[in-house]
């Protein structure tokens, strides 16, 4: 897996995400009132990864995105991959943080024949006296195998990314809705329940837009909202995972997947916090719940 960053621009300073600027870098820009927006990559950047990914190899390449509605970021990619040395597969996810990130690390096991709630090899386990080895070589071995079932193509890696994408859900609170309101995320009228009404919206993601999913009185009563969607939802559902998201709260965050783990059907469970990117439209007080198919 490689990754293309996008750039966060605080005033006139523009940062590469995930290289010289930090989730609490971001924080601190934003409480002190400084213009934070972003930037996708621009098709010079997939193309260079796309170039890179067929020298070291690669017969073709599954690239995945954040959703289209929400960045031009897919757009990019699509230009980039009409001139690539190799065939891409270009995938919008239609959704973002770890709905995007378990997508992807889905396709990524699969592309190594491996189970998706395991990560063991698709033909089992190995025996249980059988000697301890590095995850490469037990693919490598297998892979060798006569009787071994052909890898996937690229094109169903990318049909796992979008089926796992296609099965995510997310929830999120934010301390206040100028932010996705300013960077267009977020409709007026959609805003203005929490600058005019005084309520705090769960918001949630519905084919790629950020829309209000239940309108709360109170920061505490959303929060346990929050909570009780998602684990809902999880209990509808076989195996999933679960991300808990968050700006500048771990306690928070750590508490919230303490719970998580002991929902129904949860095979894993893990806080993030958000990425510079996402806090620059998000703005302080972000806490989201992702519920994935595993």
């Amino acid at each position: 897996m490689r990754v293309v960053p996008l750039d966060v621009l605080v005033g006139t300073q523009r940062h590469v995400e995930g290289h010289d600027l930090s989730p609490a870098d971001l924080l601190t820009a934003l409480q002190r009132g400084e213009r934070v927006s972003t930037s996708q990559p621009p098709p010079a950047a997939f193309a260079a990864a796309y170039r890179a990914a067929a020298e070291a190899g690669a017969r073709e390449v599954v690239s995945v995105h954040l959703s289209g509605e929400l960045s031009g970021t897919v757009g990019a990619a699509q230009v980039a991959a009409a001139d690539a040395p190799v065939p891409v597969h270009v995938v919008d996810s239609a959704v973002t943080v770890m709905a995007l990130g378990f997508a992807v690390l889905a396709a990524a096991r699969h592309a190594r024949g491996l189970d998706e709630v395991s990560g063991g090899l698709l033909d089992g386990p190995p025996a249980p006296d059988a000697a301890p080895t590095r995850l490469a070589d037990r693919v490598a071995q297998w892979v060798a195998r006569p009787d071994a079932a052909a890898l996937p193509d690229g094109a169903d890696v990318a049909r796992v990314a979008r089926e796992r994408s296609a099965d995510a859900r997310a929830w999120f609170l934010v301390d206040s809705l100028d932010h996705l309101r300013r960077g267009g995320r977020l409709s007026a009228p959609a805003a203005a329940l929490g600058t005019v009404l005084g309520l705090r919206p769960l918001l949630t993601l519905d084919d790629g837009r950020v829309v209000v999913a239940e309108k709360v009185r109170t920061r505490r009563a959303a929060r346990e909202r929050l909570e009780a969607v998602a684990r809902a939802h999880a209990e509808t559902r076989g195996p999933v995972r679960v991300a808990v998201h968050h700006l500048g709260q771990p306690d928070v965050a750590a508490e919230l997947v303490t719970q998580a783990r002991r929902w129904p059907h949860v095979v894993e469970a893990v806080a993030c916090e958000t990425s510079a990117v996402i806090a620059a439209h998000v703005g302080p007080g972000l806490l989201a719940v992702v519920v994935v198919d595993a």
